[in-house]
């Protein structure tokens, strides 16, 4: 019985993975842009349109994701045979925000899209949620014809100018990185070109991505702004840019990201990407990372690159956040903690998900002096609360987390398991239940440090979806 169904499994991931693009696909992108809204624990999906997205980016190999990552899970179904034929795991905005307090009290409406090659014919789109028990379930459908006089299959004329940082090779055979620039005006495009010189240096600086490099195509947007900067609403600096990028996203002051995602796609269609990220012309610490959604950073704080590579690893990887004393928008708390999908975090500390990987004479789950790391914390934070409240200029802020990060580097550094692969308690904003591979990473501290083993196999694993 066992041999039976092991047959059947390989069977059906032969057929799945031998798909053959030609055979349902053109070399053409069709994007899906949808209405994402929550009231009081219902959820409707509502359909916005569907267009033309330039030439397609992706692999004409992987077509069909096995990652097991994200919150919410697209299937694209051809009618005629009804087998999936193209599908892709992601987070969302919409996602986060129904964890929020507002969610609770508010109705709310988010932009989201979905892109996949453009079919030959009519094909069933599916998006698919996780339940309480990790299982994805349908909760909205569509078909599209592409044929149909409801699918605009113009392209977008290019908004902002395109340029190379460097490529490897086709789109189609590498992992393509597009950056682009918000709150730049012209005369500051010298200085966008220079960030990210700076910025995706540092990531390709950091491993895996150094030792991958050959397998990634990087380009930039320049994006003229009328005004420098972008909208901060907790300083009183008003802005309408040009992608609607912020601060203060679910009121967290740190939180950078656009909740126009029409804007964003729009501007984007002008260049084959498979990943986003939006550089911020500001001084004030902040950033964003949605897995296969956006990333930001703000690019002239003291830790601009930190926050560069850190939220690349949430966009790029699925990766969750390990740290756990910083104040979030989310609800935390729960008394239960199920398996979250994010590859560096598991709620089994007794046997993680990376059990192949941990080292072997390290305990399981791994002690560390966390509550001596969680009192220096408390503290840590009043101080960063109390001179955010005053307003005070960055400089300030950069002073405090660089003496931050002298005290985690060598007190975390200073444990006995440092360096190894186990089960340190405390991980996604939850002091207990749930637990990351590693004492200290890039996705824990801005200790540079890099990502851990287990981050790092992540990455690589992503990085050979989309490259061969």
């Amino acid at each position: 019985m066992r041999i039976r169904l092991l047959l059947a499994a390989l069977l059906f991931a032969t057929s799945a993975f031998a798909t053959g693009f030609d055979d349902y696909f053109v070399d053409k992108t069709m994007r899906v842009d949808y209405f994402h809204t929550g009231s009081h624990g219902q959820e409707v999906i509502a359909l916005d349109r569907v267009v033309s997205d330039g030439p397609w980016p992706g692999s004409r190999t992987r077509l069909i994701d096995s990652s097991n990552l994200g919150k919410y899970y697209v299937e694209v179904i051809d009618r005629a045979t009804n087998q999936p034929v193209y599908s892709r795991g992601f987070a969302s905005v919409y996602g986060e925000w129904e964890t929020t307090d507002d969610a609770k009290e508010h109705a709310g409406t988010f932009q989201e899209s979905v892109r996949f090659p453009w079919p030959k014919n009519p094909v069933q789109l599916v998006l698919k949620k996780r339940d309480a028990q990790n299982a994805f379930q349908q909760i909205w459908s569509t078909v599209i014809d592409p044929d149909s006089r409801f699918v605009n299959k113009a392209d977008l004329k290019p908004i902002g100018k395109v340029w190379t940082v460097f490529e490897n090779g086709p789109a189609s055979e590498k992992v393509d990185l597009l950056v682009i620039g918000e709150g730049y005006t012209e005369a500051e495009l010298p200085k966008f070109h220079k960030d990210v010189q700076r910025l995706v240096g540092k990531l390709f600086d950091t491993e895996p991505f150094k030792s991958r490099r050959k397998e990634f195509n990087v380009r930039a947007i320049d994006l003229p702004a009328a005004q420098s900067g972008v909208h901060r609403p907790r300083t009183g600096d008003d802005r309408r840019s040009l992608i609607n990028a912020q601060y203060n996203i679910f009121d967290s002051e740190r939180y950078v990201l656009t909740f126009d995602n029409r804007a964003l796609r729009d501007v984007a269609s002008a260049a084959p990407y498979d990943f986003l990220e939006i550089l911020v012309n500001e001084k004030q610490y902040g950033g964003g990372g949605i897995f296969n959604d956006q990333a930001t950073a703000a690019v002239d704080t003291g830790f601009a690159e930190y926050v560069f590579v850190h939220e690349f690893g949430h966009h790029f990887a699925g990766l969750g956040d390990e740290y756990y004393t910083s104040p979030v928008s989310y609800q935390t708390g729960g008394e239960t903690h199920p398996e979250p999908w994010e590859p560096n975090i598991t709620a089994n500390g007794a046997h993680p998900k990376w059990f192949e990987v941990c080292d072997k004479d390290v305990p399981l789950p791994t002690p560390w002096d966390k509550a001596t790391f969680e009192s220096h914390s408390r503290e840590y934070q009043k101080e960063r609360a109390r001179l955010r409240a005053a307003n005070v200029p960055e400089a300030e802020m950069d002073k405090l987390f660089r003496s931050e990060q002298v005290w985690e580097t060598q007190f975390l550094g200073s444990q006995k398991y440092a360096g190894k692969v186990g089960a340190f308690e405390g991980a996604e904003y939850e002091a207990t239940g749930l637990f990351r591979p590693q004492a200290d990473c890039i996705m824990f501290t801005r200790d540079e440090v890099g990502f851990c083993r287990v981050c790092q196999r992540a990455i690589n694993r992503i990085v050979d979806m989309y490259s061969r």
